[in-house]
């Protein structure tokens, strides 16, 4: 009796004992399960999607490149030839400075200028190669034959500023407001919590201790998965960080004021007081220091205790400089403008190239127009204009304290004068290509800042951010909102006969005689945008370009009219809008030339082959369609676009 007793206890306990086993089990793969899906919450949430593709120029695409300076953003040895990336592209050269190949943005590579470049074997691939960051397209990848792309679908991590390639295989990618990334072949993802929304201007160091410059925040240092954030309360001579550079335990950091030194992670001194600093390279005991406006200093880091002396080598003509990099016997300097090497005694310097003579003075194209003897006017944003000649003469270049930011070109037919707006009044350019006379608030006009200029009636219709001035016969008068114009800030014209249309921040109002007869806004009628950027007549219809909705028809009645492919969320460059007998074209911020064909009443849009597809500008001359961009100056023959 009790071996039967001790045996159904035996039995029961052993029952207990697995029943425990298994609840135990199951708790810890409940619980393994939940931590694991947590870890891949987090991760799927730090992950940003990305698209990796073979990149191939783009064909027939009908533009040709309207050459602007050259200018050069970073340099890189690969494969034995020296290569300059720039805003027009990357460019490849002996070491003897001999020009090799060319690949410009908008044909071989996507229409963003390059910002940085470096040389890396990535994770993802079997050899070296040639790194890229474009200022919105994301990284490219160049094994000296073939183009790849890491294209992130986040608008934010496509806009970069700096990129460090790892031993490791891993590439660090600085960005405008997604602060650091990581590219280790499979994933993009940030670097770590501490280094996100950060506007980076430098990288230096690795993935496991890495120093990051700021725009405004200072200088970060991340290692062993924790940062340490210096600014001015720590010793550094200012916020904006330019250029950091490393040697041993030490990290010199470049700013706008000063260099700050830093030992085993800790702030030291300050180098270089009120210098600013765009550039480092520390070669040995040599500190080598970059400037915007000293050109190249040295400073010798060893000797006695305290601040050590600044050689000024007589340098300060080379501009700003960009980088310093060293070579076998000193640096090789890269300026905005030309490469030279200098020797390691800092004394005499050798340029190496020099870019090619370029037709245009500037890249940041803002206005166009043609005048009457066939030649080309280029206004830019904060360059003047250049006058192109109709024929193989000089390009002629206007710019003082008027003729500075250019707003619109207005030829005259019937003066063979040219008004030309801009942000410090409204110059008058006579038939010698030379500023006449320039009108400003103490001359009549409601504002000295002027955005747009029409013929009107027997004079002119000046826009301004604070209303609209009539000049005519009988002198100078105004209008804005209290005579009914549907807001001040006035960014567009249109006229046709004595139908003058007003594009402003808040509306659109019509203009008959110099009387507003009707506004419209958005809410109250067909308009989707309050922002209106460009007003043109196309036969019996108006073309409105909006500042969010793209592009709208207005009738003859009054009423709006979206259109298949323009009415989006696109925004219309100011008075970047072109009608010829065979098509209108819109300039856009960001998504290429809209090009509506009038006979087939569809439009299309062109992004291949642009320098950028921020078109600022647009004009027809010679039977060529002209596009300016922020990042140069583009032509097609419009009768290619058709075809």
């Amino acid at each position: 009796m009790i071996r039967v007793e001790w045996k159904r206890w035996s039995w029961i306990g052993a029952s207990v004992i697995a029943v425990t086993v298994l609840l135990t089990g199951f708790v810890a793969w409940r619980a393994s399960r939940a931590l694991s899906l947590s870890r891949q919450e987090l991760r799927s949430d730090r992950e940003l999607a990305f698209t990796l593709r073979p990149l191939s120029p783009a064909q027939n695409t009908g533009f040709e490149i309207v050459r602007s300076p050259e200018v050069f953003e970073q340099l890189a040895y690969f494969q034995g030839h020296l290569y300059i990336a720039g805003p027009a592209g990357l460019s490849e050269y002996e070491p003897a400075g001999n020009l090799l190949r060319r690949f410009p943005v908008g044909e071989y590579l996507p229409g963003s200028p390059l910002v940085a470049i470096s040389v890396g074997r990535l994770a993802d691939a079997t050899q070296q190669e040639l790194i890229l960051a474009t200022a919105d397209q994301g990284v490219l990848a160049f094994d000296g034959q073939r183009f790849r792309q890491i294209y992130p679908a986040d608008a934010g991590a496509r806009e970069l500023t700096a990129i460090l390639a790892c031993p490791d295989g891993h590439l660090l990618v600085g960005t405008k407001k997604r602060g650091v990334l990581v590219y280790d072949g499979k994933t993009i993802q940030e670097l770590h919590p501490t280094l996100d929304k950060l506007y980076v201007q430098t990288l230096a160091g690795s993935d496991m201790d890495l120093w990051v410059g700021t725009l405004d925040q200072g200088v970060k240092h991340w290692r062993a998965g924790m940062t340490e954030s210096f600014s001015v309360e720590q010793g550094l001579p200012d916020q904006q960080v330019q250029a950091i550079g490393l040697q041993g335990d030490k990290a010199y950091v470049g700013t706008a004021a000063g260099i700050a030194e830093f030992d085993r992670g800790r702030f030291s001194r300050v180098l270089a007081k009120d210098v600013l600093v765009t550039a480092l390279y520390v070669q040995g005991e040599q500190l080598w220091v970059g400037s915007e406006d000293q050109g190249v200093l040295q400073l010798t880091l060893t000797g006695r205790p305290g601040r050590p002396a600044l050689q000024r080598s007589d340098e300060s003509d080379l501009g700003e400089v960009r980088q310093i990099q060293g070579i076998e016997d000193g640096v090789i300097v890269l300026t905005r403008g030309h490469v030279f090497s200098m020797n390691t005694n800092g004394l005499g310097r050798r340029e190496t190239l020099k870019p090619e003579p370029a037709v245009l003075s500037d890249r940041d194209v803002s206005a166009l127009a043609r005048d009457q003897s066939g030649q080309l006017w280029v206004g830019y944003f904060d360059r003047g204009l250049d006058i192109l000649p109709d024929g193989a003469l000089q390009t002629v270049h206007v710019e003082d304290e008027h003729v500075f930011c250019i707003n619109r070109i207005l030829p005259e037919k019937s003066s063979h004068t040219v008004e030309v707006a801009t942000a410090n009044g409204l110059v008058r350019f006579g038939e010698s290509g030379r500023p006449q006379q320039v009108l400003g608030i103490a001359d009549g006009l409601i504002a000295q800042h002027v955005t747009d200029v029409v013929a009107y009636r027997d004079g002119l219709a000046i826009a301004t951010p604070a209303g609209i001035t009539f000049i005519d016969s009988e002198g100078a008068r105004s209008i804005y909102s209290f005579h009914g114009l549907a807001n001040n800030h006035v960014y567009a014209l249109g006229v046709s006969d004595d139908d003058l249309m007003v594009g402003t921040l808040g509306g659109l109002s019509e203009v008959k005689s110099g009387l507003v007869k009707t506004n419209y806004r958005a809410g109250d009628s067909g308009l989707k945008q309050n922002w209106v950027t460009a007003v043109v007549r196309v036969g019996d219809e108006w073309m409105v370009g909006t500042y969010g909705s793209g592009v709208m028809e207005l009738d003859g009645a009054g009423k709006f009219h979206g259109y298949q492919t323009a009415t989006a969320p696109v925004e219309i460059n100011p008075n970047a809008m072109l009608v010829t007998p065979d098509h209108v074209f819109a300039g856009t911020l960001g998504q290429g030339l809209y090009i509506y064909d009038r006979l087939k009443q569809r439009w299309t849009i062109a992004r291949d082959g642009l320098p950028s597809p921020n078109v600022t500008a647009l004009a027809q001359s010679g039977g060529y369609i002209y596009a300016g961009t922020d990042n140069g100056l583009a032509r097609i023959e419009e009768s290619r676009i058709r075809q």
